[in-house]
Formats: C-alpha cells, structure tokens, sequence
C-alpha cells in the first residue's frame, strides 16, 4: 500500500503543472462511468491543474474509434472484451481492473407490467437491452443464460425472454433513458446507472448473485497518448482511495 501511494505521489506530482504547461488528457470510457468520472475528472484536475476532457459512449463504440486511429490518452472500459483487442494490437498497455459492476433489472414507477424477474418472460412485456457487443449486453445475456440452465424459470425462459425484446441500444444509457420516459416495460442496466434522478422513475428487480457474476472494468493508458505521465496520473487518481471512493458512491464495487 505504501509503495501504491508513493506512485500516486509521484505520478500526480508529474501532471501538476502550471496553468500554462496544463496537459490536456482526453480520456475515452464505458458511459456507465458518466457520473463517477465526471466527478472523478473534476477532482483530478483540480489537483494537478490538467484538463480532462471525457467521452462517454459504449465501450464497442470507443474501441472502433481508437481502431480507426481516434487519438486518446486513456481508455476505461466496462469489461475485457472491448479492452484487450487494443492490447493485443498495441494501442494500449495492458489494462488494470479498476471497478466491477452488477446487472439489475428496472421499470417504470407508473406500470405494474414486471414486478418479477419471472415477469421479463411473460408475453406482451416490452422489453428494452442493449445490442449484444456493448458490454451490458453480453453481460445480460450471459444471466439470462445462467436462468435458463437453472430452469427456475423453465427451460425455455431465455427464447421467451428474447421474444419481448422491442429495442437494442448502443449504450447503457440509452436503456435507462427509455424506462426512464415509459418507452419499454423494463430493461437491464447495470446497478451503478440507477442515480438519483433515475431512483425516482423507476423500480429495481434485482437478479440472484448466481445469476449475476460481478463484470470487471479495465483502465489503461493508450499508445496514442500526447501526454502519458498524465494519463498514468490519471489512472493512478481512479485507483487511488480517493478515486475509489467516488466509484463506490456512484454505486461500483470497489477493486480496492
């Protein structure tokens, strides 16, 4: 642990600048991460006199960027899939696992339509995911997966959950946005996305921990990197008790 904090001494003791010589990171990440790196950003910058500059989106989406030679300093990703292509290419060192994650189901306040998680099956129900290459996706089909082996559901829950499904989003937000405005009966988010200003829209059904193994998000600074002392600050910032701090207070499982 104390050689963990002299590095973030050291790390964030190269990216404090003066106003002038402020380095610029922009740092691509998952869009479940919207909030607490937002505020993660604000922190760091104000410490080290940086400027960080984020975008959001679904980590499929982030990645085919960077493939196509988008310039980035660091990449946050909400699970290994999306990661280790880059690395395996040679745009990005190898990634630390910095936060995990769990599924839950949500629904509109104003409908009774899914009061279960049997319920995802019933005919009728609009059911809104993410398409199955964005992480969330993959992730929710894998428990479903899981629930169909089980057969608590019976044996053929998954092909009637696959048949109420109305719409397949990009990112993870999208899916919050349309329970959010009543557009679909439920949908599956992870449980960091339901905020404050969500908590008051909708319900959560939550799913059994058999069926919802923990999804590891991986940070790592990229080849493309303008400023790398930064970006290793930076991710020395996320890992730090301060930066996990803020990721438990979004609602993510510490990885410290």
């Amino acid at each position: 642990m104390r050689s963990f904090v002299a590095l973030l001494s050291l790390s964030l003791g190269a990216a404090s600048l003066s106003g002038a010589q402020a380095a610029q990171l922009t740092v691509f990440a998952a869009s479940s991460l919207t909030d607490a790196f937002t505020e993660i950003g604000q922190k760091f910058d104000a410490q080290t006199g940086n400027r960080t500059v984020f975008q959001f989106a679904g980590s499929q989406a982030l990645r085919t960027q960077l493939e196509q030679g988008a310039q980035a300093d660091v990449f946050a990703s909400a699970n290994a899939a999306q990661f280790d292509p880059l690395v395996r290419a040679g745009r990005a060192a190898p990634g630390q696992t910095f936060a995990r994650n769990r599924l839950t189901v949500i629904a509109p306040r104003s409908s009774s339509a899914v009061k279960t998680l049997a319920d995802l099956a019933r005919p009728g129900v609009r059911l809104v995911l993410a398409d199955k290459n964005v992480p969330v996706g993959d992730a929710t089909r894998r428990a479903f997966d899981l629930i169909t082996k089980a057969g608590t559901y019976g044996s053929d829950f998954g092909r009637r959950v696959q048949a109420n499904v109305v719409s397949e989003e990009p990112n993870v937000r999208q899916l919050a946005v349309k329970i959010q405005l009543g557009q679909g009966d439920a949908a599956v988010v992870y449980v960091s996305d339901v905020t404050p200003p969500l908590k008051k829209d909708v319900r959560t059904i939550g799913l059994p921990t058999r069926f919802n193994p923990l999804v590891s998000y991986p940070v790592g600074p990229l080849a493309s990197s303008r400023n790398p002392a930064a970006a290793r600050a930076f991710i020395a910032y996320v890992l730090s008790a301060e930066g996990q701090r803020v990721l438990g207070k979004w609602g993510f499982v510490r990885a410290r």
